[in-house]
């Protein structure tokens, strides 16, 4: 079924109400000759009188009457969702649900929405930690953030972070009984902590990488855990050695809690980036979020 253009329609609420046809003309910005014509098309359509017409006045007839007390109100509730649109726009308002992993939800995420969301309180942000490659148009998020090179070609991306850099880490007792590791292959006779992809529910391979050489070690161990505390705390305590992003164990390195091995063979590599397909019109709250996550 075409949908009605209701034009037409307006202009009738816009005439029954002013009685006039000149000042409702002025008031809609359109010719009087224009606005009889578009009446004289409407009731030549609906096959009856709307207006009656005199030299002093222009009066709705009965018919007209009922049709101006359905109408109006409608065309009321319209322009005031209108209005309210309008103000949305001045003032961004909204939920942006966003799909990460863990480590750029704790290291990227955080830090810039604590800037940001004091700022938009009338901003929602809902992040969920997924380690899997999630299709965002599928699971219906407005966006998700990915390492730059697994971002799909078609999306838009956007940088929110600095390179990022891994660290293999153990504590000083943990030492005292093993022999550090020079290479990589040397990890075999260590107890590593190993993290399990929820997603995926597969075990992750340590990725190094050295004069252009690259290796993936799938290490073995007593433990393995799903998220970056406890296997920090794990590798603290002793249990073992932990492959850790350099951020969240800079700290426990600095004040000797956990000893560095086979640094040379963690270079950084390139950032997070926050991904999403190409939207002709996003919502204000969605433009906001974007830049004030957008690395600089």
């Amino acid at each position: 079924m075409p949908i009605e253009n209701f034009n037409d329609l307006a202009a009738f609420v816009v005439v029954a109400r002013e009685e006039s046809f000149t000042r409702a003309a002025v008031k809609m910005g359109v010719s009087q000759s224009a606005l009889s014509q578009t009446i004289r098309g409407l009731e030549a359509r609906l096959g009856m009188r709307l207006l009656t017409r005199t030299t002093r006045r222009v009066s709705p007839t009965e018919a007209g009457e009922r049709l101006l007390k359905t109408a109006a109100p409608r065309f009321e509730e319209i322009q005031a969702e209108l209005a309210v649109l309008s103000e949305m726009r001045d003032r961004p308002t909204g939920t942006v649900r966003i799909t990460a992993g863990e480590h750029a939800a704790v290291a990227v995420l955080a830090p810039a929405l604590e800037r940001f969301l004091p700022e938009n309180p009338d901003v929602k942000v809902e992040i969920i930690v997924d380690y899997g490659l999630t299709d965002i148009v599928a699971e219906r998020f407005d966006a998700g953030v990915r390492l730059g090179e697994q971002i799909a070609k078609d999306m838009i991306a956007v940088p929110i972070g600095p390179d990022v850099r891994m660290a293999v880490v153990g504590s000083p007792a943990y030492f005292l009984q093993k022999p550090v590791p020079w290479t990589p292959q040397d990890l075999t006779g260590h107890n590593c902590i190993n993290m399990r992809l929820p997603t995926h529910d597969t075990i992750f391979a340590w990725e190094f990488e050295k004069d252009g050489r690259e290796l993936r070690v799938r290490v073995d161990g007593q433990l393995v855990f799903n998220n970056l505390a406890m296997r920090r705390e794990a590798a603290l305590r002793g249990l073992g050695l932990a492959y850790m992003p350099e951020d969240q164990v800079q700290d426990n390195l600095a004040t000797g809690e956990l000893v560095r091995v086979l640094e040379e063979w963690c270079p950084p590599f390139g950032g997070y980036h926050l991904y999403y397909p190409n939207r002709r019109h996003p919502s204000p709250a969605f433009a906001l979020v974007v830049e004030a996550l957008r690395f600089r």
